[in-house]
């Protein structure tokens, strides 16, 4: 994955143009590169559950090099019958409790994710927006050791780097998670609730606002196709600077711009992103409230 966040989006879109990806094997002949809209391309992201997350995790063992990062990992793979070099054969027994282990295990990763205890999550004890990423810039291999906040992050995620943890200004994104209202309560598809960004948002470039399914930990899927709102677009400012961000099933009157989709019967959490933040942030200054119902 490569994300380009420049002030200016056309230099961007120059440097991305440059971008070149093929098997190394190729280094000396590099294929010419086929560049595809992910707009109009069907595809599904979402790993697979029971026992064919299984078969697909071997696959990815068999075909991919051992990181030393992952050691750990193997260790506790090889006493199932998932090894390297060796062929995956679970027996009628095995494979009813690998199924059933599947299940289990999503809904630990899902209650580590979205109900986060780990010591200094919170960017501010009044609410309820976790650092979604516990990287530590500054000792970023710590971080492959800490077993659940890691876990954590990439039942959501598919790639971690220091600058997306920032805890200096400077070129990086910082990310916040929500995943619960003020009072409390999972953030629900059948409820409306307002975001309220405050004034003077500690950024160099901009904020975004983006939801995501629970089940599937992907942009959200609704009618209108609209997963995010950022301060790059043309929305309705409140008097004082803030900007009110609408979820829900419906657009509240004079605020469609503000709007994004919610769709009854479905769970989502939200990512709200700085990009280039700067030391309100760092500082925990700036507050962020969160989503109210209406």
């Amino acid at each position: 994955m490569v994300r380009r966040v420049p002030a200016n989006p056309e230099t961007a879109k120059k440097v991305l143009e440059q971008l070149k990806m093929y098997p190394y094997t190729q280094s000396d002949n590099p294929p010419k590169m086929e560049i595809l809209d992910a707009g109009t391309k069907t595809w599904n992201g979402q790993p697979p559950r029971g026992m064919e997350y299984w078969e697909r995790l071997n696959d990815v063992i068999q075909r991919e090099p051992v990181e030393p990062r992952d050691l750990f990992f193997h260790a506790m793979l090889r006493p199932l019958g998932l090894e390297k070099g060796k062929p995956f054969q679970p027996d009628k027994g095995q494979t009813k409790v690998l199924t059933d282990a599947a299940i289990v295990g999503e809904a630990m990763a899902k209650a580590n994710s979205a109900d986060r205890r780990f010591a200094g999550v919170k960017y501010r004890p009044e609410t309820h927006w976790d650092f979604a990423l516990q990287l530590d810039a500054d000792d970023p291999g710590a971080f492959w050791n800490l077993l659940d906040e890691r876990t954590s992050w990439f039942y959501e995620a598919v790639g971690a780097g220091a600058s997306m943890a920032p805890k200096r200004p400077g070129p990086s994104s910082a990310y916040l998670g929500a995943y619960r209202d003020k009072a409390g309560e999972w953030l629900d598809g059948g409820t409306s609730y307002r975001l309220r960004v405050p004034p003077n948002p500690p950024i160099k470039l901009f904020w975004s606002v983006t939801i995501y399914d629970v089940d599937t930990r992907a942009l959200i899927l609704n009618d209108q196709k609209i997963a995010d709102r950022s301060s790059r677009m043309d929305l309705r400012r409140n008097a004082d600077g803030s900007v009110d961000i609408y979820c829900g099933p419906k657009a509240p009157a004079g605020f469609e711009k503000n709007w994004i989709p919610t769709v009854p019967g479905k769970n989502w959490f939200a990512y709200f992103r700085l990009y280039q933040p700067t030391e309100a942030y760092f500082d925990r200054s700036w507050p962020l409230p969160d989503f109210q119902q209406v």
